[in-house]
């Protein structure tokens, strides 16, 4: 069978990777895809981002399935479209996908639905803003309303980065992003205490199936320090969530979720995200919903699935979740960024990258920000650049092959962590 792969990160570099290792493939189509899909004649890159056009494309490929990666075609109704048409398509309605694109539309289903999140407000008018900003104090959260690729969040540790944060996003609209009636959003929310972590689960509109446990880490330097980013690494699975906890975060947060979209007349299909803030008591409380896989999440995530992918999102296309249950590598699995120079705030495109190693089974080098050029070199593109991906017995191992790994690998300008897992190993 054909499967088409919409977008063109690290984590459709993943998607299609595991997808390409069923049986069941003929071929893996990716579009836009990256240098690192171009490389490689497992897949082929198809240079379309148009909804329509891609619906048309894969009707007349026939293709028996699709997955969509990230937000914005979501956002777009790329699943309403495919699935008006007959096409079998991974992913939740545009309707659904508010979950993400809209924050303001988030923080009011979870206090419709009694889901554990931190308290807020939502805000248009700059003057309450601030005002609130003042009232509540700092440390404080400052959330653009809209798709902001990752990095419309600001945690705020005094008084005046909140205060610039609202200026930046509310009278500036620094972000370019609109809410769902227009103009500039933002929703300002109390600082939660704890420890984060990814809980990512499939959903076919009734079923649940949550994936392995993972932990990124968001930061840009070592420590967790410097500013946000979209993610610098991330590590599979995550001793923070126990037993317990992922049995309360199901309880909690996810079915709650699932259940609150059915009634709200909005079934959820797709992959549903839920980053949680995991108190000293183990008690989760949702700092936010994407309606996608993380990335880099997915990275490690999927390089410790056993499961044939294809059977699993055929399952969930057609509502038999219920029928699945995933099998997993017991080791490791830990992933870190190498990003452009100048990201995040202004990623260099461009430089050359030398050392990319053949595909192993115990280390992948997923591609993101990267494109071949017709003269064979492949450049970076954009601000996360690769994920270099390793498995091993434990996190210590773990880290270690990909660092072997990352050392060999050569752009101006990289930059990259060398603590990734860093909690992971301290707790153990």
């Amino acid at each position: 069978m054909k499967i088409l792969v919409i977008g063109g990160g690290g984590r459709e570099h993943a998607l299609a990777w595991k997808l390409s290792q069923s049986p069941r493939t003929t071929k893996v189509y990716v579009a836009p895809g990256n240098g690192g899909t171009a490389l490689s004649p497992r897949y082929e890159n198809l240079p379309i981002t148009d909804v329509v056009a891609l619906r048309e494309w894969a009707q007349a490929q026939k293709i028996a399935l699709t997955v969509v990666g990230p937000e914005a075609p979501l956002a777009a109704g790329v699943v309403d479209e495919f699935r008006a048409h007959g096409l079998r398509i991974f992913g939740p309605t545009k309707a659904a996908a508010q979950l993400e694109s809209s924050k303001a539309f988030s923080k009011a289903f979870m206090r419709r639905h009694g889901i554990p999140t931190a308290d807020y407000d939502t805000f248009t008018d700059p003057a309450l803003a601030h005002a609130f900003v003042d009232r509540l104090g700092a440390p404080i959260v400052v959330k653009a309303d809209g798709l902001a690729a990752g990095k419309g969040v600001v945690v705020a540790t005094t008084l005046q980065e909140a205060h610039d944060a609202v200026d930046y996003m509310l009278v500036d609209n620094k972000y370019g992003v609109a809410h769902n009636e227009g103009g500039a959003r933002v929703v300002i929310e109390e600082f939660l205490e704890g420890e984060e972590a990814s809980f990512i689960v499939l959903c076919d509109g009734k079923n649940v199936v949550a994936l392995a446990t993972s932990q990124d880490h968001k930061r840009l330097k070592d420590g967790d320090q410097g500013p946000n980013t979209g993610g610098m690494g991330a590590y599979s699975p995550a001793p923070v969530v126990t037993a317990d906890v992922h049995a309360r975060a199901m309880r909690e947060v996810i079915l709650p979720t699932v259940r609150g979209m059915e009634k709200d007349g909005i079934p959820y299909t797709g992959f549903l995200y839920a980053g949680l803030m995991i108190d000293a008591t183990g008690h989760p409380k949702t700092l936010e919903f994407n309606c996608r896989m993380g990335d880099p999440e997915t990275q490690p995530i999927l390089m410790r699935l056993k499961s044939d992918l294809v059977e699993v999102l055929g399952a969930a296309v057609d509502g038999k979740l219920d029928q699945v249950e995933l099998q997993w590598d017991r080791r490791t699995a830990l992933g870190v960024v190498m990003a452009a120079h100048g990201y995040p705030d202004s990623p260099r495109k461009g430089d050359a990258i030398t050392g990319l190693p053949q595909d192993e089974d115990d280390a992948m080098v997923f591609h993101a920000g990267t494109q071949l050029g017709d003269d064979g070199v492949v450049r970076t593109s954009g601000g996360r650049v690769l994920c270099v991906t390793a498995l091993a017995d434990n996190v210590k191992q773990a880290q270690q092959r990909v660092y072997d790994v990352a050392r060999g690998i050569y752009f101006d300008g990289a930059q990259y962590r060398r603590d990734i897992g860093h909690r992971a190993v301290k707790g153990g």
